[in-house]
């Protein structure tokens, strides 16, 4: 499956609930009246979109009505899908890697599929003909080395390993050195999730980021943050507390397929203004995906054709 079938599918919850209720809140009213745009107001609300994203939203639609863009209910919609294609659009940069090796930091809680979600751009870089390494740079947690081992064998990337307990810094250091020495195309650096404080997250981060640029001034070139799409406004939250702790060039989001709150998408963005680059579809390897405003908005605001099945364009 390609990009689109792929996120058609996985938006497929998030499709029954908050969709079907704007359809419904469309079926409802022959004209667009201030009772429809407050029922509109309410779906969104309920959808976890965020009050900021909806109360964007339905300045769009009001401003639309208004200037003459949307003349009835039915073409509502359409509006919010293209609306919501520009609002992500905004920040999406071509993710090609430009850097020689690119040194990409991955933060995150722990539990939110963190070092499963590397394993996974390894996976994909490696398709796509290129040289990884992982540093196991989360010393904290037991598993998290044994883990990115694994994925190390499994996607044919070098990996870079300290003993449980070591400086985290340390690995990093050791992971751009080797990857600058090696040829490596792509360094992949995964950090503990959850330290004492806030602060002591902070202080390790930067030591990170301090150490590598020793190696190569302008690194880390990306930190993504990675985040579960099925905890819903919840990870607004951790996106706001990570990005007072270090600076985020974007997010990736896992467990998409699994969830009805995939309006958290819009949420990050409008909150944040960080770009969502990656999302997660399922469990297998080739699941992680490259994100896509326009197929996003696309399929998002695709209904169904009750009496054929078939997906159709509203």
């Amino acid at each position: 499956m390609g990009f689109f079938d792929k996120i058609r599918k996985g938006l497929t919850k998030t499709k029954e609930s908050l969709i079907k209720n704007i359809e419904s809140v469309v079926i409802g009213y022959a004209t667009i009246d201030e009772d429809f745009l407050e029922d509109l107001e309410m779906v969104l609300l309920s959808g976890d979109i965020g009050v900021r994203t909806t109360d964007f939203l339905m300045r769009q639609i009001r401003r639309g009505v208004t200037e003459g863009t949307i003349h009835n209910t039915n073409e509502v919609m359409p509006f919010m899908e293209k609306t919501v294609e520009e609002l992500l659009k905004d920040d999406e940069k071509d993710l090609k890697e430009v850097h020689h090796p690119e040194v990409i930091l991955v933060v995150g809680v722990n539990g939110v599929g963190k070092t499963t979600t590397i394993g996974k751009m390894s996976a994909r870089y490696h398709k796509e003909g290129k040289k990884v390494l992982l540093a196991a740079a989360d010393t904290f947690r037991a598993a998290a080395s044994e883990q990115l081992t694994i994925w190390a064998e499994r996607t044919g990337a070098d990996i870079v390993k300290h003993a449980e307990g070591a400086d985290p810094a340390a690995v990093a250091f050791d992971a751009v050195s080797a990857a600058k020495a090696r040829g490596a195309d792509v360094v992949l650096i995964d950090t503990a999730g959850r330290l004492q404080t806030k602060v002591n997250l902070m202080e390790e981060l930067a030591k990170i980021s301090r150490v590598v640029k020793k190696v190569i001034p302008d690194a880390p070139h990306q930190t993504l943050l990675v985040l579960d799409a099925t905890t819903g406004q919840n990870a607004v939250s951790q996106a706001k507390n990570f990005s007072e702790i270090v600076p985020l060039t974007g997010v990736v989001l896992t467990k998409l397929d699994g969830t009805a709150k995939g309006g958290v998408v819009l949420s990050i963005y409008e909150e944040l203004h960080v770009p969502v680059k990656w999302i997660g579809l399922g469990e297998r390897e080739d699941d992680l995906e490259r994100f896509n405003a326009k197929d996003f908005a696309k399929a998002l605001f695709e209904t169904t054709d009750h009496a054929s099945g078939e997906s159709t364009k509203v």
